[in-house]
């Protein structure tokens, strides 16, 4: 129950604040909203208000935002209202304001959370690797690095840090173990490993994992804002980098996407974790949202953006036919690529065994 309230919760707010944005730039610039739909398919309930349709719908994986006149095929009047009215860039600002505010909420989310106390993994170790470097040095699970050559290390990711760059020289260690400090000496080893863009490389590895004891960090206002938008950064080249290994197969498709099944598992188990995990997810989730969208794909809104992009070069829209014909062409590949990502979903997360145990019983 936890999963599926936090679930609908998260989705919610990243799908109205997607909308909204697309919702009231259109307004602001005259253009007739006729409806604001939070997901798809058949009406639960709606109120009018004005001119605009407020609905919930009964699909809850999106929404959207109808606007008037939204193409030639339904039957424009050339009224300043209607959205096929406005300028190139006019119509361009519309779209991108969907994203833009996705954008905007990932960025205050993790400011917001830096401030308020960001989770980061203490150095206490929570399980030695049998037969690696540290098990050999007398390193014991519980035991808490206090400082590796003489610099001291408050966070796990200082311990990874200094360990994976030691070029397998070895190391001093300064341990806290129950009380009492004890110096070890290491000799990392190097290891061959894959990074999440699919290439290989070398790193000094000394054979220890972390505990799950964390610690809230915060920080001031200031280097608050900035770290959102340095985490925000990291996390728009990471994704963009990642699709680009996905094309060229460096990494299997499989293993960099997953679909509505896996954001519910994962939301669950944010949730379960405590609220600041939760909107630490709800912040990946924003930018990735409107990372995503941006793609020149058609029925995406970098795709709008394109084709008004090659309208502005070519002094003259694309054809409706044209468009909706690769509109439909991009859709069935969406509808392909959903199958897959659901097909994915259901093998990693055992759904299929689940529901034929269910069956059996």
């Amino acid at each position: 129950m936890l999963s599926l309230v936090s679930f609908i919760i998260v989705l919610s707010i990243l799908v109205i604040v997607h909308e909204f944005g697309h919702f009231i730039v259109a307004k602001r610039m005259g253009v007739r909203v006729e409806k604001f739909s939070i997901g798809f398919g058949p009406e639960i309930f709606g109120v009018t208000k004005g001119d605009t349709r407020y609905a919930v719908s009964i699909i809850p994986l999106g929404g959207f935002v109808k606007l008037a006149g939204e193409t030639n095929a339904e039957g424009v009047k050339g009224e300043k209202w209607e959205y096929v009215s406005r300028t190139v860039g006019g119509r361009i600002k519309i779209i991108f304001a969907g994203p833009l505010l996705n954008y905007i909420l990932a960025f205050l989310i993790f400011s917001f959370v830096f401030m308020a106390g960001n989770p980061t993994l203490t150095t206490k170790i929570g399980k030695i690797m049998p037969g690696y470097p540290a098990q050999s040095a007398g390193l014991r699970a519980g035991d808490r690095i206090l400082s590796i050559n003489g610099q001291n290390v408050i966070y796990w990711e200082d311990v990874t840090k200094i360990v994976h760059g030691s070029r397998n020289s070895e190391i001093k260690l300064l341990i806290n173990r129950a009380g009492e400090l004890v110096y070890l000496l290491v000799t990392p080893r190097s290891q061959e490993t894959k990074t999440i863009f699919g290439s290989k490389k070398n790193i000094s590895i000394m054979g220890i994992a972390p505990s799950e004891e964390v610690v809230y960090v915060k920080y001031g206002f200031v280097k608050s804002i900035y770290m959102g938008a340095e985490k925000l950064w990291s996390l728009t080249y990471i994704t963009y980098r990642a699709l680009w290994a996905s094309i060229t197969g460096a990494i299997p498709v499989k293993e960099s996407m997953t679909g509505p099944i896996g954001i519910f598992y994962i939301t669950g188990q944010a949730a379960k974790l405590g609220i600041v995990y939760l909107l630490q997810l709800m912040g990946v989730l924003s930018a990735s949202l409107a990372i995503f969208n941006l793609l020149p794909v058609p029925v995406l809104d970098g795709g709008h953006i394109l084709f008004l992009l090659i309208e502005k070069i070519r002094r003259k829209p694309i054809s409706y036919k044209m468009q909706d014909n690769i509109t439909q062409v991009g859709m069935a590949l969406l509808v392909v690529l959903m199958l897959f990502v659901f097909y994915n979903d259901f093998m990693r997360f055992g759904i299929f065994e689940k529901l034929f145990h269910l069956w059996r019983k």
